[in-house]
């Protein structure tokens, strides 16, 4: 597990931008828990953050001085500049975001990565039909949160897990889940999971692994898919936990789980961006985002990420 020494607080001058760069100040910034992959030597889907580096991260940015012809002091843009106040930036990491469409953060949550990832992930890999149980693990989340509503509304049975009492309440009462638990207070995974989908699982949305992941095999239907998010009890393990083998479930059912990046639908964001931010509009779609001061508590506001104080999506508020 890191901890807030494992970071340090730098200053240096403000940047100033040469010809065809932008100089960004930087709004709000996203701690997300893949970010815990980067940091190790070993490659990941990314390259590792090196020590003293410039810790990595999704921004919002206002454009306040720019030598390139495609952006305007003012402009409002996406960018992943990392845990910094100002960076420089040649435009073409760059995406506009309108103001007046929806509040700027939701570019770093329900209408930007975290959103992409429950979109294409649920619909393209778990492909839920009317009637299917979906299980997401993790709900509460940035992630888990948008997959278990776009469930329901593409009218499956939805049920969620979650780290606690309140992240639970959440889930039934303000996201309409059909059933939840917090997974902290039960001890047989499995038989709370039969008795909340006796139809069996037909969807699986694993962001947690672990043995809630464990239990959701021996439960799985004919045909079943297991969509492979994240891992995040598994992130900080200095040892890797020995599991019970459970791949021979796919065999019998017939079933499927696959891995996917988000990255890999890139050129179909705008087509998942209109769609959710439609289902805003008509309320079928809702989050929440926990929002931190100041970018000295970046480290404070990552490191809850993996003892799960947050409920939806975590953000530092930058400036």
């Amino acid at each position: 597990m890191p901890s807030e020494s494992d970071f340090k607080l730098v200053e240096t001058p403000v940047p100033s931008p040469r010809e065809g760069q932008v100089l960004l100040k930087i709004l709000y910034l996203s701690v997300d828990p893949y970010l815990r992959g980067f940091m190790r030597s070993s490659h990941s889907y990314a390259s590792p953050i090196e020590i003293g580096q410039v810790m990595a991260g999704g921004t919002v940015a206002e454009v306040v001085e720019s030598r390139n012809p495609k952006f305007q002091p003012g402009d409002i843009v996406e960018s992943y500049s990392g845990w910094q106040e100002y960076a420089l930036s040649d435009g073409s990491d760059l995406r506009k975001i309108d103001p007046s469409a929806a509040p700027i953060s939701t570019a770093l949550g329900i209408l930007g990565m975290p959103g992409m990832t429950a979109y294409f992930g649920l619909l393209e890999i778990g492909q839920p039909k009317p009637g299917d149980t979906v299980v997401v693990s993790g709900a509460a989340g940035a992630v888990g949160s948008a997959v278990g509503q776009i469930a329901r509304i593409a009218g499956c049975r939805v049920v969620g897990t979650a780290g606690s009492d309140e992240k639970v309440r959440y889930l039934l009462e303000e996201l309409q889940f059909d059933a939840a638990f917090n997974y902290k207070k039960v001890t047989d995974y499995q038989a709370k999971l039969s008795e909340l989908c006796p139809s069996g699982i037909d969807v699986y949305f694993d962001n947690t692994g672990g043995p809630v992941t464990d239990a959701v095999f021996p439960l799985i239907n004919n045909r079943a898919r297991l969509v492979l998010c994240g891992q995040i009890s598994q992130y900080n393990l200095e040892t890797p936990e020995m599991g019970p083998r459970l791949l021979f479930h796919l065999v019998v059912k017939r079933a499927r789980a696959e891995g996917f990046l988000v990255f890999d639908y890139t050129a179909r964001y705008p087509e998942a961006r209109e769609r959710m931010a439609k289902w805003i509009r008509e309320g079928r779609l809702k989050y929440r985002e926990t929002v931190v001061d100041g970018i000295e508590n970046a480290p404070k506001a990552f490191l809850s990420l993996f003892t799960g104080e947050n409920i939806g999506k975590e953000l530092v508020k930058v400036a």
